[in-house]
């Protein structure tokens, strides 16, 4: 099992890299669109659409309105980015009231509907936040950054929730998640963080308001994938990578932290 995760994870980390550094901004539209119409075929398990004709309506129906919203935002002024990303942000903090509330809060959402609405706010804005970030001088590196940063935030956690993990961060929805690793993850960030300042000559306070935000945020969604996987009674959201389970068992962290990071490079921008 050890020798087929780490040869998904090479495969998959080459692919995107070449995708993203090699290939022009179209392309990489395309590749994202596709990991959106896969990411919403498991949705669509998740919210119990068990038929294939309803998983595959629901993922045409959610990359279509990913692409109408980016067409809409470039080309016209009565909607930003900028408030597209404060909604996804009020959704993750609604999102996080749930998953503290799991399982009394399931009465809120448990309605196939709201969570196929759900899907949307998770993975909508997370396609029209790395569309920015790549359309962006310099965005391939941004891109790159934002998925080094989520993966450093979960690798922190997960050895510092192995080492010291003593309390539990939502027992009810992922019992192995503990407070302690959320403090390594985001120690981890932190250093990574530093690092890259001192390298860049980059204002540090700027740098940790970008970035520990975004890790922080990246626990809520790896939390709200594990709370629906345990309404529905499944292990993983799908069996797409060898190894590794389906595509939001690996991008379940990156939903949230991307328009939150998004949105902090933008504001940051905007204050010069």
């Amino acid at each position: 099992m050890l020798k087929q995760r780490i040869i998904t994870a090479v495969v998959l980390a080459a692919a995107f890299v070449a995708i993203l550094f090699f290939l022009p901004p179209q392309p990489f539209a395309f590749f994202l669109a596709l990991v959106a119409a896969l990411g919403a075929w498991e949705w669509a398990n998740l919210c119990h659409i068990t038929h294939r004709g309803g998983r595959l309506a629901y993922s045409l129906a959610l990359v279509a309105i990913g692409a109408g919203l980016w067409l809409l935002l470039s080309h016209t002024d009565w909607i930003s980015l900028h408030q597209v990303l404060w909604v996804a942000c009020l959704w993750w903090a609604l999102a996080l009231l749930w998953i503290q509330g799991y399982p009394s809060s399931a009465v809120l959402w448990q309605a196939r509907w709201v969570r196929m609405l759900m899907g949307v706010l998770v993975l909508v804005p997370c396609l029209l936040s790395l569309l920015h970030l790549r359309s962006l001088a310099g965005g391939h590196f941004m891109v790159m950054g934002l998925v080094l940063l989520v993966a450093t935030a979960d690798i922190g956690a997960y050895f510092a929730g192995r080492a010291l993990g003593r309390h539990k961060l939502a027992p009810k929805v992922s019992p192995g998640k503990s407070w302690e690793g959320v403090a390594g993850g985001a120690l981890a960030v932190v250093l990574l963080s530093l690092i890259y300042a001192w390298l860049r000559d980059f204002p540090v306070g700027t740098m940790l308001a970008i970035t520990l935000p975004a890790a922080l945020i990246s626990v809520v969604g790896d939390l709200l994938e594990s709370m629906l996987k345990r309404f529905r009674g499944i292990k993983d959201s799908g069996q797409l990578l060898p190894g590794h389970g389906g595509i939001l068992d690996r991008i379940d962290g990156l939903t949230a932290a991307a328009p939150v990071f998004t949105l902090a490079v933008i504001s940051v921008a905007r204050l010069g």
